[in-house]
């Protein structure tokens, strides 16, 4: 892919590379912490604390019974795509406790993945509205559960209420090369918007 003349809101590095801050979204265990593990070409940052008692009341756990962990910050990872584009993945905390982390965290982001759990397409409602409201372009990743069920993505769209424009791909969040993949769809389409709206630094 070529990425000359690709809108972003840094400058080149030195050596003619450029940088990219994504936002890896989507509601509480759908495999954000799991996709920038997978796929960073260095140890990620991780906030992972293990869910307690006191946390019963207060985090949703339906769907997700077997979670011990959950994100309390954010995940960090960095990806080269190619000799031209590093991606700095910034993974969002998915518990509404922690919502409030978000608008400091969207600061300078060109783009964001919002993760979907099929199973509970509810649980990332929250993440699309937030990049509708951030204008904050992005595509929907549908995380494959070994339980997920197959839907058409028409009918996840209706189900999302979004637009018949933004990207919608399935992966496996665990493994790299989907989620590479996923980003790479998520560079297309913001290409694809650079041709139509000038891409503002944020």
């Amino acid at each position: 892919m070529d990425f000359k003349g690709f809108d972003h809101p840094g400058a080149p590095a030195g050596d003619g590379t450029r940088s990219v801050k994504v936002m890896i979204a989507g509601g509480f265990g759908t495999g954000k912490t799991t996709m920038v593990r997978s796929v960073s070409d260095i140890k990620p940052l991780t906030t992972e604390e293990t869910l307690t008692q006191a946390s019963a009341g207060v985090d949703h756990l339906i769907g997700v019974t077997d979670k011990t962990e959950t994100t309390v910050s954010l995940d960090f990872g960095k990806i080269g795509i190619n000799d031209e584009l590093v991606l700095y993945l910034f993974g969002t905390p998915g518990q509404e406790r922690f919502w409030f982390l978000w608008n400091g965290l969207f600061k300078g982001a060109l783009g964001a993945v919002v993760l979907v759990d099929t199973r509970r397409l509810a649980s990332s409602f929250r993440a699309i509205e937030e990049m509708e409201r951030q204008d904050v372009p992005f595509v929907i990743a549908l995380n494959v559960f070994p339980d997920s069920p197959k839907h058409p993505v028409d009918e996840i769209r209706d189900a999302l209420d979004i637009s018949p424009d933004i990207p919608v791909v399935a992966c496996d969040a665990r493994d790299r090369s989907s989620s590479r993949d996923v980003l790479v769809a998520l560079i297309r389409h913001l290409k694809e918007r650079s041709a139509v709206v000038a891409l503002e630094p944020r």
